[in-house]
This record gives structure tokens, sequence and C-alpha cells, in this order.
């Protein structure tokens, strides 16, 4: 990060470090407020037309959208404080996070939806960073991508639709499934900046069944002849996710629930991408901390580094050296985790019948209850100013 636009923060991290009792403090305001913004936004915004209720259908109305993102927020929030607390391996991890999402708001360089703590954070310059990642080789190349649905990446996602790329986005937290395709020929085109978004997604994309992945991670290892079309879907050229933080070494930080390393896993479980399948990100100048800041002895088993960054300004090909994920960590993956994401739970359940083999799991990690955080969710005045706050702020 520059060492001028940066220092003051720096400093006050080596005077007064981060604690977990600051970190919440930091955090809750602007966790609450998104919370009570969700509560306001009209039902009639959904994300698919005649939706039900979303949970088991694999259809989300954009409200519970919101609401399940804040709900995730808040859940970020209390992981956060356990793990520094508990002084985790990953610990260190959310110090940097609160210190680039202070730094980016505190210098106005953060950009909507806000607040940007507990989010891939967008930022000045977003759209920018995403054209100069448009001409890089590796992209102009590509012919099918992968790239995250967070706010800084809507414009990559513009033009990996606008070069008529095949792409393919996760869906959000993998509430509702693995992944959807779109594909410019299918989307009106006055329609195709709309489709960007999370909502467009939604509408225009063609989603990707448990059956379709069973069949494209058994087709990596058969030896029947592949159709044009399938040889096609099982190869992806290029990665972009987003970030917090990142350093020149290849270390990235997300924002803390491990989705694109989860991603990650399951694409190579799937066979479409291997280790040699570039992962991209791009982020704000002042997001590139200094390698001693990140180290990659301090990654985790499941961590994706990165191997190229690109900023408003500059390129970096990070040539790192940490090898990537190879498939699906189940030993790593908590049984509370599992609950949480249907298709995981299903698909581990479908391998285990189907294959006759039992899978790792991983170790139990206290998760708070949704139910119970909407329940304690405070009402009243402070909570309906906090709405009107924020209402124009959008996702």
């Amino acid at each position: 990060m520059h060492a001028a636009a940066f220092a003051g923060s720096t400093l006050c991290a080596q005077r007064s470090p981060i604690t977990a009792a600051g970190c919440a403090a930091r955090c809750s305001a602007q966790t609450t407020r998104f919370r009570s913004r969700c509560g306001r936004r009209s039902s009639s915004s959904m994300a698919r037309s005649d939706t039900t209720d979303g949970s088991e259908t694999g259809v989300e109305s954009e409200r519970q959208r919101l609401a399940a993102d804040a709900r995730a927020m808040q859940a970020m929030q209390a992981k956060s404080i356990r793990e520094m607390e508990a002084e985790s391996p990953s610990a260190w991890k959310w110090a940097i996070r609160k210190e680039i999402w202070d730094h980016l708001t505190e210098s106005k360089l953060a950009r909507n939806p806000m607040p940007v703590h507990h989010r891939i954070p967008n930022h000045a310059g977003a759209e920018a960073a995403a054209d100069r990642l448009a001409d890089l080789p590796e992209f102009r190349s590509a012919n099918t991508v992968k790239i995250n649905p967070d706010s800084p990446q809507k414009r990559v996602r513009w033009h990996a639709l606008s070069q008529a790329k095949l792409l393919l986005c996760p869906q959000p937290r993998l509430r509702t499934g693995f992944f959807s395709t779109m594909h410019r020929d299918s989307i009106p085109s006055q329609d195709l900046w709309r489709a960007c978004s999370a909502a467009g997604v939604a509408e225009f994309g063609v989603p990707l069944s448990l059956d379709d992945a069973l069949k494209r991670a058994r087709a990596k290892s058969s030896d029947e002849p592949l159709t044009e079309a399938l040889q096609q879907s099982l190869t992806l050229d290029a990665i972009v996710v987003g970030s917090t933080a990142v350093a020149r070494n290849g270390a990235r930080i997300g924002k803390g629930e491990g989705f694109a390393e989860l991603e990650y896993g399951i694409l190579r479980w799937m066979g479409l991408v291997t280790e040699r399948t570039p992962v991209i990100t791009t982020v704000h100048d002042d997001q590139i901390l200094q390698d001693e800041r990140m180290p990659t002895e301090r990654l985790l088993e499941h961590d994706v580094p990165v191997d190229i960054i690109v900023t408003p300004t500059q390129v970096i090909h990070t040539h790192t050296k940490v090898r990537k994920p190879s498939g699906i960590l189940w030993h790593l993956l908590s049984p509370q985790k599992l609950q949480q994401v249907r298709v995981l739970r299903e698909l581990k359940a479908r391998i285990e019948r189907e294959e006759q083999v039992v899978l790792p799991t991983g170790p139990d990690e206290l998760l708070p209850p949704p139910a119970a955080r909407n329940r304690a969710r405070p009402q009243g005045r402070r909570d309906r100013r906090g709405s009107r706050d924020l209402r124009n702020q959008g996702i």
C-alpha cells in the first residue's frame, strides 16, 4: 500500500492494537443500519418472477437476498470476534480486513454499497481497474470465465458479456445453487448492464444443477469421448475474484466467509480449472499491502492465491509459488457450514451414496443462529433513522 496514504492508520494500529471488542464497536453500527435497511426494501423487487419462499426452490427475491446478506454480515462480525479472541490461525486476517475497511471509509475511497465492512469493498476507480483487466491478454483470449458477484467486479462481468464470453457466476453465498452461466446471445442488448447485477444473474443466468456438476466431475476422469459442447464446458480459462487485501507475493484476503475458496475447490473438483488457470483480482492501489504484512507462510490450506493484481493504475503479475487447493476440502467444512450451504450438503450425500465412501467432516464451529439474530434485532427510532440514511444506497 502507498505509505503516505496509509501511514496514519498503520501508526494507529501500532499504537492501539486491534482487539475483538474494538472490531465489534467499529463494525456493529454499520451492520445494524444495513440490516434495518433490508426491511424497508420493497417485496415486489424480485430476483426472478413468480418467487415463492426462495429457500429451497433455487429462487430468491431481492428482499430475501438483502435480508440474507444482512444476516451473513452479522455472522461475520461475530466470527471475527471469536477468532480474534481465540487467537486462531486466521485472526491476523481480521486485523487487516478492519484496517482496510476503515481506511477506505475514512479516506472517502469507499463506494456503495455501504458500509464496506464485512464485504468485498467497492471503491473509487473500480471501473478503471475493470477496464484495465479487460485489456489483459489472459482475459481477452479467454472463452469462458468465472467472475465473483460483488459490486467492484460488476464492470468486469459486463466486459465478459460484451466480449461474447461464456460467464460463470456463483450463486450468492451458494444459497440457491452452485453457479449460473450467462452469454450475451441470450440477453436483450438493452438489459446487458442490468444482467451484471445479482438480480440480473438470477433473471438471465442458466443455473448449473447438482446433476450437471456430478456429470462434469465424472467426465474429467472418464475414458469416454466428449462432445464438443461438453469439452468446452469443461474448460474455464480465467477466474476473477474480489479481495479485501492482497500482496505482491500473491497472498489474498477476502471478506472472511471463505466462499471464493469454496467455489474454487468446487471448480477444481468438477475439472473446470487446473493449477495453471489464472486467478485475477481487481482492487484499489491502497488495498495492496507489503509482503511482510501478508507472508505466504501464514496462508492456510484452503486459501487461494492470486496470479494477477489489477488496480486503476497498474497490473502486477505475482508469479506466486503458493499452490492452490486441489478440490473440495471436506475435512475443513464444519457441520455448521454444511448445514448453511444446502447444495454442498446434498453433494456430499450424493457422493457418499453413489461412490460408497464416507467423506470427512471438519471440526465444529459456533455460528449465531439466524432466527435468534432476527429476534434480537433492535427496533424503534434509531433503527428507522438508519433505514432513512441508507435507503438510497444500492446493492
